[in-house]
């Protein structure tokens, strides 16, 4: 029977010598994160799998009309006109959209460059179908800046963050629903909504601190 190879590595280090901490963590690390992929595709092929065909075309227009963020811009129009505080919610809302999509375009796929879900493979029917986007799929870029949005208007406008939360909620699922994000997309897009979210209002509250103060 021949002896197994021998490599570089073997002939340096020991049999005893204990793997060193930054390999150790560098393996646990890729283990998470195999297992969180493996999950995120999960939860992707069983919302493909589910039937649903009272939603696949309402939510297929939702994720359409979400696109380049119409629906909040339509949204902090009407704000716009309806006194000074919502004025200037609409305006920490599209100032929030503004670092949101900055963020997720120009930083977060060119970065992480995932490839988008393979919606055929997975078999999404087509009653669900939106155009394919042919940018990186993290993060969500939709879900960022529905939900940058719906935090910068609903931390000065209270009473808006209950169906601002909800839309963006909606717009974020829309586009695992659509087939053309992973949930992970999602969350991450999430996140990065709320925090490009806190960036505006930080900018808004120094630039200009009377209109912007904690009530």
């Amino acid at each position: 029977m021949s002896e197994p190879p021998t490599t570089a590595q073997d002939v340096t280090r020991p049999l005893t010598e204990p793997v060193p901490p930054a390999d150790g963590l560098r393996r646990v690390v890729s283990a998470v994160l195999g297992d969180l992929r493996a999950v995120d595709g999960a939860l992707y092929a069983a919302v493909a799998a589910t039937p649903t065909p009272t939603l696949d075309r309402a939510l297929r227009r939702l994720s359409h009309t979400a696109d380049h963020s119409k629906i909040s811009f339509a949204i902090a129009g009407a704000l716009a006109l309806a006194g000074s505080r919502p004025r200037r919610a609409a305006l920490a809302g599209v100032g929030a959209i503004a670092v949101a999509s900055a963020s997720a375009n120009l930083l977060g796929k060119r970065l992480v460059r995932r490839d988008r879900p393979d919606r055929e493979a997975a078999r999404v029917t087509v009653d669900r179908h939106v155009p394919m986007p042919t940018s990186a799929s993290f993060p969500s870029g939709h879900t960022a800046s529905a939900v940058a949005f719906a935090t910068a208007v609903g931390t000065v406008v209270p009473a808006a963050s209950v169906p601002l939360g909800a839309l963006a909620g909606a717009v974020g699922y829309s586009r695992i629903h659509t087939g053309v994000h992973y949930p992970g997309d999602v969350a991450a897009g999430a996140v990065l909504g709320i925090a490009s979210a806190a960036t505006a209002l930080a900018v808004a509250s120094a630039r200009f601190p009377a209109s912007y103060r904690r009530r």
